[in-house]
């Protein structure tokens, strides 16, 4: 069922590869937590992958890294800097020569360039990487833009969800993720009960299932928002608080998939200048 050799050598499943691929966030939503977001990383078991940390050689920056192209999928910084890359999933559009896309996420958090100047110059070399989707958060509001967009995007309000194509596109996993999450953060934040909430791996019926390029059975297992199969899926899930007097907390549970450990780890940062 998932001969992910043949795919990933005809480049099909190569797009999966590295980049976060499963984000709920509610800006600007709740009373007390300016920013809630929650998130899935999938992944080749095989890459090589840090846990959660501060850098070594940027001290300033949180996150995980991707230990074979140097970047990551996710970070923030001790100034409230706040990032994640997915990949856009469209396998019949794949450079081998494209640059690696979790350079958009660590060169936003290693600069100090604001969030849609640094989102404006990413605009002019969009077409260096493959397909991307990336988010920006500084100073309460959010930024997005997708090289299969057109327009960098400001987001001032609202629940929304970001998977392998653009930014709200009504997959049945991010649908049901952005339903209850919106639901859960209704009551009192708790980030296990977050956490829980990535751990749903119901995949979606064949009627549902959106066409994205993908042999069907690749197609029925991504549809989970857990994912799990021989050799990719989810690797860590990860829940991000920041509160409205610029305290912030990073929690990143990782699975014991492939040759990795389980582990959990919690960072608590006060913003800078707030």
């Amino acid at each position: 069922m998932y001969n992910l050799v043949s795919y990933f050598k005809s480049g099909i499943l190569s797009t999966f590869a590295s980049n976060m691929c499963l984000i709920a966030f509610a800006l600007n939503e709740h009373p007390d937590y300016p920013l809630i977001l929650v998130a899935n990383r999938d992944e080749f078991y095989e890459r090589p992958t840090s846990y959660a940390d501060f850098w070594e050689d940027h001290p300033n920056v949180l996150g995980g890294r991707d230990l074979k192209g140097g970047g990551t999928w996710m970070g923030v910084t001790r100034a409230g800097r706040i990032t994640a890359v997915t990949n856009y999933r469209d396998p019949q559009n794949i450079s081998a020569t494209a640059k690696t896309r979790g350079d958009l996420t660590k060169d936003y958090l290693i600069s100090d360039t604001p969030a849609l100047p640094y989102l404006e110059q990413v605009e002019k070399e969009a077409a260096l990487y493959n397909g991307f989707n990336l988010l920006l958060f500084e100073a309460g509001k959010g930024y997005y833009f997708s090289n299969y967009g057109d327009k960098i995007r400001t987001l001032d309000k609202g629940v929304f969800g970001l998977s392998n194509a653009l930014l709200d596109t009504p997959w049945p996993k991010l649908e049901k993720l952005k339903e209850n999450f919106s639901q859960s953060i209704q009551s009192n934040i708790d980030v296990d009960s977050l956490l829980e909430l990535l751990t749903d791996d119901q995949k979606a019926s064949d009627e549902a299932l959106p066409e994205t390029g993908v042999p069907y059975e690749w197609e029925k297992a991504l549809s989970s928002i857990c994912i799990a199969t021989p050799t990719y899926g989810t690797c860590c899930s990860t829940v991000i608080l920041v509160d409205k007097s610029g305290n912030l907390s990073f929690t990143e549970k990782s699975f014991p998939v492939g040759a990795r450990d389980a582990q959990s780890s919690s960072f608590n940062i006060k913003i800078a200048d707030q």
